[in-house]
């Protein structure tokens, strides 16, 4: 039996047979879930849950599995360890109805999610799941991906679980997972190599990463950029709070969504990437005015995000090429500074051809304060 107290008597300690009851009622209200229940929800810290048995818990577990109309499975703050988890998915192992389950800081480790293994294999509705605070650790968090290959998974969410390496073999990884957060954890250069796997190939589908706070330095960020250049499904990309990332690995980040060294450069940049942060916000959501390479980040990314389209809300990358052509290439000040950054000396007009430079002037006149034309 697992239980937190000295027995499974002892809700009984003292209270009167009536008070008894009512949580014997209460125990049985949880274990049962009402017909037109939609969402269990529980923390550690009520006593109804601290308190059920190893029996219960796994009663819990199948009457949940038996049940068609149950969402949302929350239980955190310790409602759960690893002990309890076996009890628990052993239940579980069938559901079929379940589409969020949230357990995150119930100090699970690689132990609790091998007992989740066979209930995420069968989930065949899962879409999200949340594992946050928890203690799987690397090989955790591998199993977790092995085991949701052929899941309808679309968000998986394990910041703060001690991750440091990551092996992704793309056979066994989820087929529809649209966002990844890995927030607070020990991801480093050989981790980003193996997240990059995720994000290559024509079946990529991750569309949010979340990194921050790891231990990622410019290597990490060259080995991601290399990786983004030809990706087409990741549109927000966040890495602020990687203390190791200098600006050197920044500039790599904004060279990936503004290459200024050519117009061509800049037309084949990532125009999929609509929000991309690598410094530390204010907290007002602002950034320091001064931080001149994210401001430029940001201005690429707002030039992409405004080039969606409403309709199927897919880049239109020519369009957003186009337009950072114009708003950076074209404009003396703005190409000045991205140059400085980029190391780029040569001449914009020295790669337009003379027959075309009518129409140059015309974009710039058209787009521009008519003193650009006198530069």
């Amino acid at each position: 039996m697992d239980n937190d107290d000295d027995g499974s008597d002892s809700f009984n300690d003292g209270r009167s047979s009536e008070a008894s009851l009512n949580e014997a009622e209460d125990r049985s209200s949880i274990t049962f879930p009402g017909p037109y229940q939609t969402k269990v929800e529980g923390s550690g810290s009520d006593a109804w849950f601290r308190n059920l048995t190893d029996e219960e818990w796994e009663q819990l577990g199948r009457n949940i599995a038996n049940h068609t109309r149950i969402r949302i499975l929350s239980l955190y703050c310790r409602a759960l360890n690893d002990h309890k988890t076996s009890f628990f998915f052993r239940g579980l192992t069938n559901s079929n109805s379940l589409r969020d389950v949230y357990l995150n800081n119930n100090r699970l480790s690689i132990t609790g999610v091998r007992s989740m293994v066979p209930f995420l294999q069968n989930a065949n509705n899962l879409t999200e799941l949340y594992l946050d605070s928890n203690d799987i650790q690397s090989e955790g968090f591998s199993a977790l991906f092995r085991a949701l290959r052929d899941s309808p998974i679309e968000t998986l969410s394990c910041d703060y679980c001690g991750i440091e390496s990551i092996e992704v073999d793309t056979n066994y990884s989820p087929k529809l997972l649209t966002r990844l957060d890995l927030c607070g954890n020990n991801i480093s250069t050989d981790g980003c190599r193996e997240l990059a796997k995720v994000l290559q190939g024509v079946d990529a589908t991750l569309k949010y990463l979340v990194l921050r706070n790891n231990k990622i330095d410019d290597g990490g960020v060259d080995i991601l950029v290399d990786a983004l250049q030809s990706n087409t499904s990741l549109t927000t990309f966040d890495l602020w709070g990687n203390d190791s990332i200098s600006d050197q690995g920044r500039i790599m980040l904004l060279k990936l969504v503004n290459d200024i060294s050519f117009i061509s450069a800049t037309l084949h940049s990532n125009h999929t990437l609509t929000s991309l942060d690598v410094e530390d916000m204010n907290p007002d959501g602002s950034f320091d005015a001064d931080d001149e390479i994210q401001r430029h980040i940001n201005m690429a990314t707002e030039i992409s995000r405004n080039n969606v389209n409403s309709w199927n809300n897919v880049s239109n990358s020519e369009a957003a090429g186009r337009e950072k052509v114009i708003k950076t290439q074209l404009h003396s000040e703005i190409r000045a500074e991205l140059c400085r950054l980029q190391d780029v000396h040569q001449s914009l007009y020295s790669e337009i051809d003379p027959l075309h430079m009518p129409e140059v002037l015309s974009l710039i006149g058209r787009h521009h304060d008519q003193g650009e034309l006198y530069l």
